[in-house]
């Protein structure tokens, strides 16, 4: 139970005190109405004794009363009940309904404090603040046991003595006494009056003389007095002075009061007939009397003042005795103070009469009584029981043996007559208990209690366990336990067996308190608990309240049974009327229920809580309440979500209402404020035509960091190319797009007159539709050069009516625009994207949405989007009858759809900082800015739209598309340049070499040749060489300009022709373009803008190239038919597998370009100039390659390379033009990146040579790499026929081939990127390799041919030797020199020297060393002699050579190589003779 602020003696002492009745004539009662109190009234604070008493037992001990208090009340007869002749049970003890509706308005005035200090619990995770004390638990208790009514049963509420008041201006006072007197024996004995009941016949009577001092004459007062000394002896007399104030208080004066505390409490004793007139209402446990805060406030007040004065059934009278002079009292009015005639002098006398009268008059005469009384008893004490029994009836009468014919014998309807014997020793037990002889009380109470269950009258018997119990407990230092099992069988025998609940819930309330002082917790809870009922809501409603704190004041806390018990206190509460407490109970096990995963029964606490606030005139905490309910994940159903949802509108509804707020916030729809998307500019246009406008950036598409990254690095290249050198420090890259993944700690830059869209992420979290309508934004404008200056749009939303808000809002500053209508089905979440237009530069702040909420209720028939149709929208909400089977809020009778306009912030938190060490200590966060752009002046827009562009190519295929460049702003734009991540997969065409004429418009281009094509006649010889610059075909960049021709003015466009070549590698390939441009303006807060597309392209399989050279065997001829060089091989195969319909390719023309190399004709067997190459099908072509010409030196250097065309057909497509040339240096440039090492790449110019070192001229191995090198590129062109759509389409494209070494095959696919294998560490260095040998391409640096005649004739008869002329011819290969040596005496170990010949030899110089000049060829006479006729192999020479000596060349890195010799050489001798 809660915390009392008496202690468990005190309170069990204060509920059983000896009653004293007061009689007044009509002239005592004016006189103390003076004070606005009547004489019971007047002494009701001073009642209780601040002296010890005394008195002495039957056994002559001296018994010590502390603390005693009297209850004096006015003495107000009730009538007496017909008899009907028969003996009856005694009259039940129950609570009128009047008592009751008392009792619930005791409980209803008293309520805990706005502010009051609560008690703060820690249990485990659970911090709990609750009400420690429940004072209006105590009123109730001590309001209920005043207010029970008197028994036959027992004595402790019959009167023990009677006050009879007789004022001093009284003609003869002793004449009134006389009155008084013989009154009070009428209505004792008479029988007329069932109410009040006394204590014994002979009834302490006390005579008390009223004197006003102010008025009354004293000395006639004392004469009066001594006459009434000696009548009534000096003991049974007193002369109360009063009123000694003669003047009025004055205002400021403070007069002490000390009624107000007794009268405060609501008392509800009633008189019978008061009662009786309140039968026909209805009992308050089940229509309570009160159920709205203006009963609370207003009318208690008022009625608890009229009716506290007023009688009590039987038990304590506490009233005037006439109420009309109450009510003339009141009309005097309520605020004048009480006792406003008495001094504190005053005080004292009445604190003095109180003492004496209990000293001097009471205690005696109980003492007396108790003598008395044991002298009957112990007369009687030797008898035998069976005597003892006999001698009832002759002693007291006996009992009626006599039982009601409809009771059974245990129902306590055993009738005892006042002077039975069992009832003495009752009477006995309760006179000591009130004077605080707990000892002989329960020694009585414990004898009464064996006779009452030997006659089996329960009644009594439970009367006399409940007495005995608490006496035992009250005895000091007792080692007698507390007899808890007395109260337990005394409960339940006066509730199940007598069915007298007042008296059972008094024995409870009692034994509890008992409980818990013991620390037994769980057992008064337990207690606590079995006194509920259906009977009574409020007695339920207390009792669980208090067992709920039992279990909070445990040793080891139980939260939820405290909690559980809390919300049942709760509802029972409610079912009283007792509104406020039941809010009260409910918010405290709201502690522990909160966040703990109990949704439903958050879900009930908070319906309930918002219920009641707002029946309590506290809309702002019902829509807290209501707002839990709605914004927690809830598991309830979808009928009881429409319930709490459109009470909580209405509730809202009405909190705006009453506060006036014009945009309050709203709990619902749920707002993703990190999802929120901002775009700025224009949206992209959909494809016109057949123009397909650029993708650039769109909500529509998913943000992708790698992507990101990629259009970083192409922007920043773009803006370096700009700026003719690096990027600048302050690069921002522009930023139209922006989520939670971008950096967003900057302001962002818009332009002004250009829209912004923000896409804001709704959810619904109930499982019913919301309707949403006129959804705009609000946002707020600092001007430029405006000093806080802000325009703020939320009074704008506040002051626009209804028209206004259906169409597009527009004013100087910014267009709002406003979506009308906006539904969320059940569980969606929904973007919306609301969009502004700022007029004017500065800084706007988008600060939150605002809309209208509505419920929206279920449609029949969905439409297709899902949302509800026009007509279901109109239809009215109707409540749902089971939502938690209460009844709509007042004012919610009629269905009707609720519409409340707020709106919700939008409040991003920025990404945590991790920077400095005390963002590493705490938790911080930078800001996020997306929602507060910068607006700027206008800048130029530009919109780039494409042209048959297509999304399949074959791997090569040239494709002409045409790309229009549009200028839809105000201001002109220039600098157009475009970088993408597949610089080879486009050109524009170089400025300067020669271009294709372009078709005036796409539609004229339909099957016209990309490339330039002449004519020519089939089978023509040479191939045509054309010398052309790589600096034609643009600076090696990525970048490249766009060749608009200016700056393209406001509203003007440009088409452009845009040719495309298939990537090498098949499959998707994602190709990003970045568009850049800049407004002539400079200065500007944006320096540039840049529009994005990005496109994927199907690459298809086509060709397969593969290339490989090697140096023909004749040595090189001057001239025009030069012969010599090398012998280039071309494979073509068609690795196409029927895609497109594609099924046979023709190679029309090879092409080459290199520095040093050219085609020069081809030369295969078969004289077919067509090579067609069907599927699956591979072919061979051999072409023969030549040196080209060293060019002429220029001031400038520059690259220059040769083109060399060899047709295959009846046309020549110029290669060194655009298309062919442009995708030939931009492959040639990727496949160098490719290769990433520049030095074995394209071309080894001699401006790289010239850069190399010295170490690395005479290295061995680079020498003959060099001397190796062929550096050629050979471009293959292609053409395909297609049927398409009964239309023959030509395809054509060209594939690129690098041949870099003789001997070394390359191919045209791309090599497929393997993953790089485990190295593991080494922790110890190696030790160095070896020297490599001399590599084999320096065995090349030197042809050599032997030239003789193959037959020859000698006369071997005539002469033995026979000598042969033979001529060596050395040729040098290379742009070096060599140093040649050529020795004859070599001998070859090969098998064929052996066959041919075995005499022979050469004769004459046997060694040769000669240096050769680049590209020289030297003859040498030699002479072979053979012996006799054969078959000689001559070629056994040996030629080494190595680059020519220079001067510090020391003999290592010069050391020769041995050179690949001609195949056998064959000379047959014959004889001549022969």
């Amino acid at each position: 139970m809660a915390q009392c602020v008496q202690s468990v003696q005190e309170f069990v002492q204060d509920s059983f005190v000896p009653m004293v009745a007061v009689l007044c004539s009509d002239e005592a009662e004016r006189l103390t109405r003076k004070n606005k109190l009547n004489f019971a009234e007047l002494l009701r604070p001073f009642c209780r004794l601040t002296s010890e008493g005394h008195l002495r037992d039957p056994n002559n001990q001296l018994q010590v009363v502390k603390n005693l208090r009297i209850c004096v009340t006015k003495l107000v007869p009730g009538a007496a009940p017909q008899s009907s002749g028969a003996a009856g049970p005694p009259p039940a003890v129950a609570l009128g309904p009047g008592q009751r509706r008392r009792l619930n308005r005791v409980v209803l005035s008293c309520q805990p404090q706005e502010g009051a200090v609560s008690t703060a619990v820690a249990a485990g995770d659970y911090d709990l603040t609750f009400n420690a004390t429940t004072p209006w638990f105590e009123a109730y208790r001590e309001s209920f046991l005043q207010s029970m009514p008197a028994s036959d049963h027992e004595f402790l509420n019959h009167y023990l003595a009677c006050l009879l008041a007789v004022s001093s201006s009284e003609a003869v006072p002793v004449e009134q006494f006389v009155k008084l007197s013989q009154e009070q024996h009428r209505i004792q004995h008479s029988g007329d009056y069932a109410t009040p009941k006394w204590f014994i016949p002979n009834t302490l009577k006390y005579y008390v003389l009223l004197h006003d001092v102010s008025r009354g004459d004293e000395q006639r007062a004392e004469a009066a007095y001594e006459d009434m000394k000696q009548r009534y002896g000096p003991q049974g007399c007193y002369l109360l002075k009063i009123n000694s104030r003669t003047l009025p208080a004055e205002q400021n004066e403070q007069i002490p009061d000390p009624w107000s505390q007794y009268l405060h409490r609501n008392h509800p004793q009633i008189s019978q007939d008061r009662d009786d007139d309140d039968d026909d209402d209805d009992d308050d446990d089940h229509h309570p009397a009160v159920s709205s805060s203006t009963e609370e406030n207003g009318v208690i007040a008022a009625e608890d003042h009229r009716s506290a004065d007023t009688g009590a059934e039987g038990g304590r009278p506490d009233a005037v005795s006439d109420p009309a002079e109450k009510g003339a009292g009141e009309a005097e009015g309520p605020t004048e103070a009480r006792g406003a005639c008495l001094t504190l002098t005053d005080h004292d006398r009445i604190r003095q009469f109180v003492q004496e009268f209990t000293f001097r008059g009471l205690l005696p005469h109980i003492e007396k009584n108790i003598r008395q009384l044991n002298e009957q008893l112990v007369s009687r004490k030797g008898l035998s029981r069976s005597l003892f029994t006999a001698t009832k009836k002759w002693f007291g009468g006996g009992k009626a043996p006599e039982k009601s014919v409809s009771e059974p014998k245990s129902t306590g309807g055993l009738l005892y007559s006042p002077e039975a014997p069992e009832l003495q020793i009752r009477k006995m037990a309760d006179l000591c208990f009130l004077v605080q002889h707990y000892e002989l009380a329960y020694s009585c109470y414990h004898t009464a209690k064996k006779d009452f269950l030997s006659d089996q009258a329960m009644l009594y018997a439970a009367g006399a366990l409940e007495m005995a119990a608490v006496s035992a407990f009250l005895q000091a230092g007792a080692a007698r336990p507390y007899p808890a099992h007395y109260m337990d069988t005394a409960i339940q025998t006066y509730r199940d067996v007598c069915r007298n609940t007042a008296l059972a819930e008094r024995c409870a309330l009692l034994s509890a308190e008992i409980l818990k002082s013991q620390g037994k917790y769980s057992e008064a809870a337990t207690l606590l608990i079995k006194m509920t009922s259906e009977d009574s809501d409020l007695r339920s409603a207390l009792l669980l309240e208090q067992a709920a704190h039992c279990f909070m004041n445990m040793r080891a806390r139980m939260l939820r049974k405290f909690a559980f018990h809390m919300i049942l206190a709760g509802h029972r509460f409610s079912k009283a009327g007792q509104k406020r407490h039941a809010l009260r109970c409910y918010c405290q096990a709201m502690q522990v229920y909160k966040g703990r995963s109990w949704s439903l029964a958050e879900d009930h606490i908070n319906f309930t809580v918002g219920r009641q606030s707002f029946t309590l005139g506290q809309p702002e905490k019902a829509v807290q309440a209501f707002k839990q309910i709605l914004t927690n994940d809830s598991r309830q159903t979808a009928t009881q979500q429409g319930a709490f949802l459109r009470e909580y509108l209405y509730v809202y509804k009405t909190v705006i209402s009453r506060s006036g707020l014009s945009l309050p916030h709203l709990p619902l729809p749920f707002i993703h404020s990190a999802a929120t998307r901002v775009y700025f500019g224009h949206e992209r246009r959909l494809a016109e035509g057949e123009k397909q406008a650029a993708t650039h950036v769109s909500l529509d598409q998913e943000y992708d960091a790698e992507q990101a990254s990629v259009w970083r690095e192409l922007e920043e290249q773009l803006v370096a190319a700009a700026n003719r050198g690096p990027v600048p420090a302050n690069f921002q890259p522009s930023q139209c797009y922006l989520n939670r993944q971008t950096d967003n700690l900057r302001h962002p830059l818009a332009v002004v007159e250009e829209p912004m869209l923000v896409e804001v992420m709704f959810r619904n979290p109930l499982k019913v539709p919301l309707a949403l309508s006129r959804l705009s934004l609000l946002w707020k404008l600092a001007r430029d050069g405006h000093d806080a200056a802000e325009d703020d749009a939320e009074e704008l939303v506040g002051k626009r009516d209804a028209l206004e808000r259906e169409t597009t809002q527009s004013d100087d500053l910014v267009t709002t625009e406003t979506i009308l209508d906006f539904h969320l089905a059940p569980e969606e979440t929904k973007m919306a994207r609301l969009r502004l237009l700022p007029h004017k530069t500065g800084c706007l702040s988008i600060t939150g949405v605002v809309y209208n909420l509505a419920a929206a209720s279920s449609p029949d028939t969905p439409d297709d989007d899902g949302n509800v149709s026009a007509p279901d929208r109109a239809r009215v909400v109707r409540r749902s009858p089971d939502a938690w089977r209460a009844p709509p809020l007042a004012g919610m009778q009629k269905a009707e759809t609720v519409v409340v306009d707020g709106k919700q912030d939008l409040k991003i938190r920025g990404p945590r900082l991790n920077h400095t060490k005390e963002d590493k200590m705490f938790v911080r966060y930078g800001p996020d800015r997306r929602l507060e752009p910068i607006i700027t002046s206008p800048m130029p827009l530009m919109e780039v739209f494409f042209l048959q562009f297509p999304t399949a190519l074959l791997c090569g295929e040239i494709r002409k598309a045409y790309v229009e460049f549009c200028n839809v702003s105000g201001v002109s734009l220039c600098g157009l340049r475009v970088a993408s991540t597949h610089p080879d997969f486009f050109t524009f065409g170089s400025p300067s070499a020669s271009t294709p004429v372009t078709p005036l418009s796409p539609a004229s281009a339909e099957n016209c040749s990309a490339y330039k094509t002449l004519a020519s006649a089939p089978g023509s010889g040479a191939a045509r060489e054309t010398l052309v610059s790589a600096d034609d075909f643009g600076p090696v960049s990525n970048v490249v300009d766009v060749p608009v021709g200016g700056a393209l003015e406001p509203g003007q466009s440009t088409q452009l022709p845009l040719w495309l070549r298939g990537p090498d590698q098949e499959g998707v390939h994602e190709i990003n373009f970045l568009f850049y441009y800049e407004s002539p303006e400079k200065g500007t807060e944006i320096s540039h803008r840049v529009v994005r597309h990005s496109v994927f392209i199907c690459a298809s399989r086509s060709l397969s190239i593969q290339a490989s050279a090697c140096f023909s065997a004749v040595p090189p001829q001057r001239g025009p038919d030069r012969d010599g060089g090398a012998l280039v091989f071309v494979d073509v195969e068609n690795i196409n597998t029927s895609e497109a319909g594609v099924r046979e390719f023709h190679v029309v023309q090879v092409s080459s370009s290199s520095q040093h190399w050219s085609l020069n004709k081809c030369i295969n067997p078969a004289k077919e100039k067509d090579c067609k190459v069907s599927s699956r099908e591979r072919a061979k072509l051999c072409f023969r390659a030549t040196p080209c010409e060293p060019p002429q030196a220029t001031s400038d250097d520059k690259e220059m390379l040769t083109f060399a065309d060899v047709n295959l057909g009846n046309e020549r497509i110029v290669s060194s033009a655009t298309p062919c040339g442009d995708f030939f240096f931009r492959c040639r440039r990727t496949s160098e990146s490719r290769r990433g090492n520049a030095g074995s790449s394209g071309s080894r110019t001699p401006s790289c040579s010239r850069n190399l070192s010295e170490d690395t001229r005479k290295d061995p191995l680079h020498m003959g790499n060099r001397c190796n090198q062929l550096d050629l590129n050979i471009i293959v062109i292609w053409k395909a026929y297609v049927v398409e759509d009964n239309k023959q389409l030509i395809l054509e494209g060209q594939l690129h081939v690098a041949l870099q070494a003789v001997g070394k095959e390359a191919t045209s696919l791309t090599p497929k990127q393997e993953a790089q294998e485990m190295v593991l560490l080494k922790f110890k260095s190696d030790p160095p390799p070896p020297a490599a040998p001399p590599s084999a391409q320096l065995s090349r640096l030197v042809k050599s041919n032997l030239h003789y005649s193959e037959t020859y004739a000698h006369d071997f008869a005539h002469n033995s030797v026979c000598v042969v002329p033979v001529c060596l011819v050395l040729s040098n290969c290379f742009w070096t020199d060599v140093d040649v040596t050529v020795d004859l005496r070599h001998k070859t170990g090969s098998s064929e020297s052996g066959e041919c010949a075995c005499c022979f030899a050469w004769v004459g110089q046997s060694r040769y060393t000669l240096a050769l000049c680049p590209r020289e060829t030297r003859r040498l006479q030699l002479r072979a002699c053979f012996l006799a006729p054969g078959v000689y192999n001559i070629n056994t020479h040996a030629v080494s050579a190595a680059p020519a000596r220079r001067e510090r060349d020391d003999d290592a890195a010069r050391a020769e190589v041995a050179q690949h010799g001609a195949g056998p050489a064959l000379v047959v001798i014959t004889d001549s003779n022969q």
